[in-house]
């Protein structure tokens, strides 16, 4: 099993992704921003939090033009994984691989704290470790949570089920909840809240642990 993380000027959660996908056993390599290629036989591309390019114009507006990004994209229209944490997010919605957008939160504040989410479905690769209506405890990190689409788009999300986790106390004002969602073909996952930094009971928590592992279990060749 092979990973890449992304790095941009500014992220700041690509070794903590690097980290947890090693413990799940993937092997990784991280790749620079001005890099135009993946490494060759990449199962998955995680696209990291923090505040790349210093969030400037809008979050993630800038980082969806690197060089690196038009990679992640045809990646991902080739039926690859991608996982995208808070700023990686931002960047899979500017980029247009996923639906929406993510707004500057409702209460104008940075918001960093343990949230419950609620796993809302397990028909992905991603969320396949937990059960259904199983409420988890991960951290957020964000400015920027606020998750909007227009009507017809939340819509598609919710008769395709494919909104994958939700808040169970909505921090940020997203709309309906939203905390993460996937993509049509389900390989790509886009959520704000930091799966890796609850992997270790000294990060205060695991519960972002099976999200890896499950991710493990489907790309480990039969």
């Amino acid at each position: 099993m092979r990973a890449a993380v992304i790095t941009f000027p500014g992220s700041n959660a690509d070794r903590d992704l690097a980290v947890a996908f090693e413990q799940a056993g993937f092997d990784v390599t991280m790749v620079w921003h001005k890099d135009s290629d993946l490494p060759a036989g990449v199962d998955i591309v995680g696209v990291p939090g923090g505040f790349s390019f210093g969030d400037y114009l809008r979050c993630g507006a800038i980082a969806a033009q690197s060089h690196i990004t038009a990679a992640v994209i045809e990646h991902a229209a080739r039926g690859g994984f991608v996982l995208g944490i808070c700023n990686g997010f931002q960047i899979l919605t500017e980029t247009g691989v996923l639906p929406g957008a993510l707004l500057r939160n409702s209460g104008l504040k940075f918001i960093s704290k343990p949230v419950a989410l609620k796993v809302t479905t397990t028909d992905s690769a991603f969320t396949s470790g937990y059960e259904a209506g199983q409420e988890i405890m991960i951290p957020v990190a964000h400015h920027d949570g606020n998750y909007f689409a227009d009507a017809e788009t939340l819509k598609a999300l919710q008769d395709q089920d494919r909104i994958a986790f939700t808040y169970a106390q909505n921090p940020n004002g997203s709309l309906a909840d939203i905390a993460g969602i996937l993509s049509e073909n389900r390989r790509v996952l886009g959520m704000m809240p930091h799966p890796e930094r609850a992997c270790d009971n000294g990060h205060g928590g695991n519960d972002g642990a099976a999200l890896f592992r499950a991710l493990a279990g489907v790309l480990t060749p039969a």
